[in-house]
């Protein structure tokens, strides 16, 4: 898995796009129930030194979800039925932040840009295995992908 900063450095196009799709607002996240059907939950996603983060109520359906089976989908929102300014999707792995200093930190970034994270809730690290985008023009719909295995130097 890569943190954000190791997919940036590997795709730079892709991840600018992703951040301009993803800061700021609110995304889907797909997570995996424990009888093994997905569930989608609106969250608010936040990049800080080249990681993206979300955090939850430990209560929440999708923080028992991720800490059960990391693996999750995330998949901006769009402005429209037209596919707006674009889509952008990644998966991968979320991590729990569990050392005291670091969660700190997130918090601290987190509230920076205007959230407002409770000392209870739970954050995690979205790691990134893969990232697309579609945009649409028209009728033409140009696609970017990039898959961690693609990343020839292992970053």
């Amino acid at each position: 898995m890569h943190k954000w900063k190791d997919f940036a450095s590997a795709h730079r196009a892709l991840a600018e796009f992703g951040a301009k799709r993803i800061a700021g607002r609110v995304a889907y996240l797909a997570t995996v129930c424990s009888d093994g059907s997905p569930r989608v939950h609106p969250v608010a996603p936040f990049f800080g030194q080249g990681h993206l983060y979300v955090y939850m109520d430990p209560t929440s359906p999708k923080c028992k979800d991720l800490q059960r089976d990391p693996r999750y989908a995330l998949h901006c929102s769009v402005e429209n039925t037209n596919g707006g300014e674009g889509e952008f999707y990644i998966r991968g792995q979320a991590r729990v932040v569990a050392d005291t200093a670091k969660r700190a930190t997130v918090f601290q970034i987190a509230r920076e840009i205007g959230f407002n994270p409770k000392d209870r809730y739970i954050v995690f690290e979205l790691d990134i295995q893969r990232a697309a985008s579609l945009v649409y023009h028209g009728d033409q719909i140009l696609r970017d992908a990039w898959t961690a295995s693609e990343d020839k130097d292992g970053v």
